[in-house]
C-alpha cells in the first residue's frame, strides 16, 4: 500500500459515521460516492479493521468504528480549539472563557472574580451560563464548559476542583413574619410551616445536606415547593407560601421583601466549589485559576 492517512480521511469517516449513508455523506463532502468508498476502504486497510458494516439496506458502525468516531470527534474538537487559540493570540492576547454557575455563586464570589478578570485582561470574552449543578458537570465532562461553580459533595471522576467558599445556611421568612433573628430559638418551632427548597435537580448532595438539617432538628418538613432558582424561592416566601433554607450568601443581591435568620449555630455548612476538566487546554484556564487563587487567599 503506497498511501497514508491524511486529515481528509478522518473528515470523510466522521461525516459517513454521522450519516450512515454513503450517498448522503458523499453529497455533504462534495465528492463522488465511489471516491468516498475508496477513501474509507483505504482507512480500513491501513488500520486492518472494518469500520462499517454494510448491507443492502443499512450502513452501521462496527465496534472499532464506534471507538474511532469518538476519537475523531475529539480530534476535530481540539483542532477547532487550536484554531481559536491561534486567532486569540494573533488578536493581541484576547481570551475566551465558558463559565457555568449556580445563582449563589454570583452573590458570593463570581462577580468579584469577573471584575478582576476584566481589569487584568480587558479583552477577555466570557460566556456565562446559569445551570444546575448536574448540568454543569455534564457540560464539563463533554468539554463544553471551561469552569463550573457548583455545590456538590464530591468531585466527579474526570474533573478537578477546589473549594472556593464554605458558608452556613440561613432561614428565609416573610418580611413581617413573627419569628425573626432576635427571637429565633430553634428550627423545630417552624415544623408546621411549609418549606420551599432547592430541588434535587439543583444538586442531589445539596438537597440531602439540607434534609439533614431537619433531621437534626427533629422533624420531617412539609416541602410545599421545589425549584432551582433562588429568586423564585424568595418571591414565594414573600407571598407567604412558605419559608426556606438557603446558603447565607444569597442574602446579597436580591431586593425581595424577605428576612434572613442565620443558622450559624448548626454544624451543617455548604461549600461552593470550582470544577474544571483537565483535558481542556487553553490559555484562559490558568489565567482564571490564578485569579481565583488570589481571591481565595485574599
Amino acid at each position: 500500500m503506497g498511501y497514508q492517512l491524511e486529515l481528509r480521511h478522518f473528515n470523510y469517516f466522521q461525516v459517513l459515521a454521522e450519516e450512515l449513508h454513503f450517498r448522503r455523506a458523499a453529497e455533504r463532502l462534495f465528492i463522488s460516492q465511489p471516491g468516498l468508498t475508496r477513501q474509507i476502504k483505504q482507512m480500513e486497510e491501513i488500520y486492518g479493521v472494518s469500520l462499517f458494516e454494510r448491507g443492502t439496506r443499512f450502513v452501521r458502525l462496527t465496534a472499532a468504528g464506534v471507538y474511532l468516531k469518538k476519537e475523531v470527534d475529539t480530534l476535530f474538537h481540539n483542532l477547532e480549539r487550536v484554531e481559536q487559540e491561534l486567532k486569540a493570540i494573533a488578536d493581541h492576547d484576547a481570551l475566551s472563557l465558558r463559565l457555568g454557575f449556580i445563582g449563589s455563586a454570583v452573590q458570593s464570589i463570581l462577580a468579584q472574580l469577573l471584575i478582576t478578570l476584566k481589569h487584568e485582561h480587558p479583552r477577555v470574552e466570557v460566556d456565562l451560563q446559569e445551570l444546575s449543578n448536574e448540568a454543569q458537570v455534564t457540560k464539563l465532562l463533554k468539554e463544553e464548559l471551561d469552569f463550573g461553580f457548583v455545590r456538590i459533595d464530591a468531585i466527579p471522576k474526570g474533573l478537578t476542583g477546589i473549594p472556593v467558599l464554605t458558608e452556613h445556611f440561613s432561614l428565609v421568612v416573610p418580611y413581617a413574619y413573627p419569628t425573626q433573628q432576635d427571637n429565633f430559638t430553634k428550627l423545630l418551632a417552624l415544623q408546621e410551616e411549609p418549606f420551599i427548597l432547592f430541588s434535587k435537580d439543583y444538586s442531589h448532595s445539596y438537597f440531602d445536606l439540607v434534609m439533614s438539617i431537619f433531621k437534626d432538628a427533629g422533624f420531617q418538613p412539609h416541602v410545599a415547593l421545589r425549584t432551582v432558582n433562588a429568586l423564585t424561592i424568595f418571591n414565594m416566601v414573600e407571598q407567604g407560601l412558605g419559608v426556606a433554607i438557603v446558603p447565607a450568601s444569597l442574602k446579597k443581591g436580591y431586593t425581595t421583601q424577605v428576612k434572613f435568620i442565620d443558622l450559624d449555630q448548626i454544624p451543617q455548612r455548604t461549600t461552593l466549589s470550582l470544577l474544571w476538566n483537565p483535558k481542556v487546554k487553553q490559555r484562559g484556564i490558568n489565567v482564571f485559576l490564578d485569579i481565583v487563587q488570589k481571591e481565595i487567599h485574599a
